[in-house]
């Protein structure tokens, strides 16, 4: 007897690259970009993007479906959410990372099958290259842009929730390492008056950090330090943070990089961690299922559970972990010496 069984979770999964693909593809033309400044007729859009004003007009209907867009008459508009996370000047946008998302990642993934054979990341399957994920979006000034962004749009998130998900104010000084643009210490000391913090990252990093730097109520407090934390004596702080670090990583590399931290700390220093938490029996969140997989094809690293943290932070030397889950693509661990 057969079991009767929806079709809608399978029907709905085989069309879901088709629904990022359109948005991915709005936003690398610059659809968003050019509504935000006045509605537009397909045509005349069209004729602003240089592309074939029929294939553009059945694009904008499927972002009107995807409610990314709204049609008046002929004109096209952007959604409130298309204003605030799609169009690249919003301070909120995630533009970068959908065009890393489209630019790589889809790319890496259409090679899911040969990872799960071989257990690797697909960088020289898919770009030629045995370079690495970083050696890749630095490789020139459009790409450090792009990447960057995007992870400052994607970070900024979850991190004015992730600086409050534990009482940090008893620490004096952040030292985020790898902290890129700075938006976890811009959020920490927006949080905590009484704070002082530096973005350590590579030196190449810098240029685009400032910016964001410089525009945040919170600039005197905040300072870019170029190093590398793996090669370097880290700055001297009581309060360390690993925003997206350890899960580009294996366990090797990590441990070290956790004993180097528990060593620069005071007892009573604490570490932050930024990463999305798998359930302890790897049933989900999916977000983070998901996640493991581009850990997959992009990197030597994974996603892990709050016991695994539990015992790499252990066995590094810190006596108290705490974890948060945000309900948000990421979650806070806090770790003290």
């Amino acid at each position: 007897m057969k079991v009767h069984a929806d079709p809608g979770t399978i029907l709905d999964l085989i069309e879901a690259f088709r629904r990022s693909k359109a948005m991915f593809t709005a936003v690398r033309l610059g659809v968003f970009d050019k509504l935000e400044g006045e509605p537009r007729t397909s045509d005349q859009l069209a004729t602003e993007l240089k592309v074939n004003a029929g294939a553009l007009r059945r694009l904008l209907n499927g972002c009107v479906g995807l409610r990314l867009l709204r049609r008046d008459g002929e004109e096209y508009h952007n959604t409130p959410a298309a204003s605030r996370y799609l169009v690249s000047t919003s301070p909120d946008t995630l533009a970068g990372y959908i065009r890393y998302s489209d630019a790589s990642l889809y790319v890496l993934w259409s090679h899911l099958d040969d990872a799960v054979r071989e257990g690797t990341n697909r960088w020289a399957q898919t770009f030629g290259s045995r370079d690495g994920l970083f050696d890749h979006y630095f490789r020139d000034e459009a790409a450090a842009a792009s990447f960057l962004g995007g992870m400052h749009g994607f970070g900024q998130i979850s991190s004015r929730v992730i600086v409050r998900a534990f009482d940090l104010g008893r620490f004096h000084h952040l030292v985020d390492l790898g902290g890129a643009t700075g938006h976890l210490a811009i959020a920490a000391c927006e949080a905590y008056p009484n704070l002082q913090a530096r973005v350590l990252d590579l030196a190449p990093v810098e240029r685009f950090a400032r910016p964001y730097i410089d525009a945040s109520p919170v600039q005197d407090r905040v300072q870019f330090v170029p190093g590398d934390f793996f090669t370097q004596e880290l700055p001297k702080g009581d309060l360390y943070a690993l925003g997206r670090i350890l899960h580009d990583w294996d366990e090797a590399k990590i441990t070290g990089l956790l004993k180097k931290i528990s060593q620069s700390l005071e007892p009573g220093g604490g570490l932050l961690i930024v990463e999305s938490l798998l359930n302890e029996d790897q049933s989900g969140p999916v977000h983070t299922l998901m996640q493991d997989l581009n850990m997959l094809v992009c990197t030597d690293g994974r996603e892990r559970t709050a016991a695994e943290y539990r015992d790499l932070l252990q066995a590094a030397g810190f006596s108290e972990v705490r974890f948060h889950r945000t309900g948000l693509p990421l979650d806070a661990i806090l770790a003290i010496r």
